[in-house]
């Protein structure tokens, strides 16, 4: 069977306007990618992938988009990781043959790390909003990765004030100078002990950190790192002696978003490879409608 030629507007016009464009391209393109994790794991999962190349020859009527998702596709057989990224920034450059030398990928997917509990043998699986950034352009490439770290946060005002009516309560129920141990133990253990709890709120911190031409982090280590500036990330499957673990780190690390802030800010400004960062910390308060934050940069 002979095959006609097919119209080809992208080849054979020309822009009625004729302009350069900064990024032209394709978003929310599904592809598999292949993340390396420790002990010579591997994880696939699923990310949208955001494609674009620059338009530097003004009377081209547009580039070929085609081309940008046949080179993402190859995603699904490669590893994801910075060499591979990097080939397949210049791959796209190539595949437009000369419209352009700039290019960009956005790729935004789940990192699912199994997380172990505090004390008991319980473990499960914690997902964490991950996104890379990476540019080719006439100095070379650049990165940026964001991600989202869940945590918990109690208030140290809270806190203060839970304590307080404790002091009042305790005083009132034992006035005497002298107070039997035994006594006190009881009543702190029965329903008329639970005076008052300070509030904590599921909490978030947004953090994108800008590599320049740095290797990328290895980001299971990355998230544990920042978790652990934190100091007191969410949990997965836990027994009555994790829970109760967990009560005591909140009562150890009372924390305003001021406070989670500068944490994260110490640790970014000590990381080598970071060049510049953002971040915004976000206390979801169970006391009030509104939420507490703080913005911050390098």
């Amino acid at each position: 069977m002979l095959m006609r030629a097919l119209p080809d507007i992208t080849s054979d016009s020309t822009a009625e306007t004729p302009s350069s464009l900064q990024w032209v391209g394709m978003e929310d393109i599904a592809v598999p990618v292949t993340l390396a994790l420790q002990n010579r794991n591997s994880q696939t999962t699923v990310a949208k992938a955001n494609v674009y190349v620059s338009l530097e020859t003004p009377d081209a009527k547009g580039i070929h988009m085609s081309r940008l998702h046949a080179v993402i596709n190859q995603l699904g057989t490669r590893e994801c990781n910075q060499k591979n990224i990097e080939q397949l920034l210049d791959e796209m450059i190539r595949s437009q043959s000369g419209l352009g030398s700039n290019a960009k990928i956005e790729l935004t997917f789940d990192l699912l790390l199994e997380k172990k509990s505090l004390i008991s043998d319980e473990s499960g699986y914690q997902s964490y909003p991950i996104t890379v950034n990476a540019e080719r352009d006439d100095s070379g490439f650049s990165y940026d990765i964001s991600l989202t770290i869940p945590y918990s946060s109690t208030c140290p005002c809270s806190a203060s004030l839970a304590r307080q009516l404790y002091v009042d309560e305790i005083n009132r129920v034992f006035p005497h100078a002298t107070v039997n141990k035994a006594e006190l133990v009881e009543w702190m253990q029965s329903p008329a002990g639970s005076v008052a709890t300070p509030h904590s709120q599921r909490s978030y911190a947004y953090i994108r950190v800008f590599l320049g031409n740095h290797d990328w982090p290895d980001l299971p280590s990355f998230v544990s790192e920042l978790e652990s500036l934190i100091g007191t990330p969410v949990q997965t499957a836990v027994k009555r002696l994790d829970e109760q673990a967990f009560a005591k780190l909140n009562a150890e690390n009372l924390m305003f978003c001021e406070d989670a802030a500068r944490r994260i800010k110490f640790g970014l400004e000590r990381m080598s490879f970071v060049k510049d960062y953002w971040f915004k910390v976000d206390h979801q308060e169970s006391l009030h409608a509104h939420s507490a934050v703080v913005i911050d940069k390098k």
